[in-house]
């Protein structure tokens, strides 16, 4: 008992000898750091000196080292911006993050400036003066987001950005209310940083302001699309098909929602799904080719031939560089001949028929050749079949010679 008391002793003396010693040292540091301010020179070791004293739990109220801290990043984007200003040489994103840099100081601040005190009192001392202080340079969180993003520099064009739109939930700036007097701003921020977080492949980044971005109407169908892709890069099926079918339903000519939700559905043999949607795309935009070629494919898929022929024939007349429509129409026509020609015996009218179809098949197939050579995994093989069918020797031979190259 008594070994431990004169333990506890020796420490409590040693620490009234070191007391003063750290006191000075760290006094001399403020001294240090408030020179080079007062000089303009040096400020980012005057910032970094106060960050360092701040790490110590027992100097985390001392309004002295914020202030000092605050004035060294102040100071120096006082400087950047004036080197700006007379059109010197300056880093323009250096700039940026010094003005975030103001926000994250002050805001950190303003939190311990809110902490009550031994009897449970806050007196906020310095609240109303940071927020009018910080106010006019919040639209360069704004610009310095915009800026990151478009220099493709998405984590820092993300932190900008949530700053920015963080400010309407930040107690520093309580009696401003961004949120509703700036909401028009904060909903674009919102998409920005969503987009942001989309390319930097960051699902939680993408939800943060999620409830923000899809208010933002002029972007909104963008956001659907990504947030479309973040549940794909989630593997949540449910939610990524929902997000199409939202996207769709409010932006029907929007490029990307339609021939995914096309493809999911005839991969997955909902082709009465696949057709509603084509025709729901038709009645928008009856003149659109993608989706009549759409509804040509779920025709092909549910062996409704004559009405998958009539409308590739109609796309045909209007584009006749459209190759999947030649396919598809030759498909519709060689299908037909494959069925009929799983009969163990065929009439004589049955053979005249099968002939027809494979010769109505081959131009449409022929035109496909020429428009897609490269997709031999597509041709080859209906051709094979109607050459050998309708005895073209020499063309036989020669697809023969393609098919065998290509197993090679």
């Amino acid at each position: 008992m008594e070994h431990r008391i004169m333990n506890k002793t020796i420490w409590l003396l040693l620490a009234l000898v070191l007391l003063p010693l750290t006191l000075s040292a760290q006094k001399k540091e403020m001294s240090q750091a408030k020179q080079w301010i007062k000089a303009g020179n040096n400020l980012e070791n005057a910032e970094q000196s106060m960050r360092k004293l701040l790490t110590d739990s027992a100097n985390r109220r001392n309004d002295k080292i914020w202030e000092l801290l605050f004035n060294a990043v102040k100071k120096q984007y006082e400087q950047g911006n004036e080197k700006l200003y007379l059109k010197q040489q300056y880093d323009t994103a250096k700039l940026f993050t010094l003005n975030k840099k103001m926000f994250e100081v002050l805001e950190s601040f303003d939190s311990i400036d809110a902490e009550p005190d031994a009897k449970g009192r806050v007196t906020l001392k310095f609240r109303r003066k940071h927020a009018d202080f910080l106010r006019p340079y919040r639209t360069n969180l704004l610009n310095g987001g915009m800026f990151f993003v478009d220099k493709r520099n998405y984590p820092e064009a993300f932190s900008m950005l949530s700053t920015y739109i963080d400010c309407g939930k930040q107690p520093l700036f309580s009696d401003f209310d961004f949120m509703a007097k700036d909401s028009l701003k904060i909903r674009e921020a919102a998409y920005w940083a969503l987009f942001s977080a989309y390319k930097m492949k960051k699902p939680e980044g993408v939800f943060r302001y999620l409830d923000l971005a899809v208010l933002d109407t002029a972007h909104r169908a963008y956001t659907l699309q990504y947030l479309a892709e973040t549940y794909l890069m989630k593997n949540d099926t449910v939610h990524w098909l929902s997000t199409l079918e939202e996207g769709f339903r409010d932006y029907p000519r929007f490029t990307y929602f339609f021939p995914h939700l096309a493809d999911y559905y005839s991969h997955h043999d909902q082709m009465q799904k696949a057709l509603l949607l084509a025709d729901r795309a038709l009645g928008v935009d009856p003149g659109n080719l993608v989706y009549q070629y759409a509804k040509a494919n779920v025709l092909l898929n549910t062996g409704s031939y004559k009405e998958c022929i009539e409308l590739c024939d109609r796309i045909i007349a209007a584009d006749n560089t459209m190759a999947d429509a030649y396919l598809t129409a030759g498909l519709a026509f060689f299908n037909q001949a494959v069925e009929l020609d799983k009969n163990v015996r065929l009439t004589p009218q049955q053979k005249a028929e099968l002939q027809t179809l494979y010769h109505n098949a081959l131009p449409y197939l022929e035109q496909y050749r020429k428009l897609a050579p490269e997709r031999k995994d597509k041709w080859s093989l209906p051709l094979y079949t109607i050459y050998l069918n309708l005895n073209m020797g020499k063309e036989f031979d020669e697809i023969n010679k393609v098919i065998s190259e290509a197993k090679k």
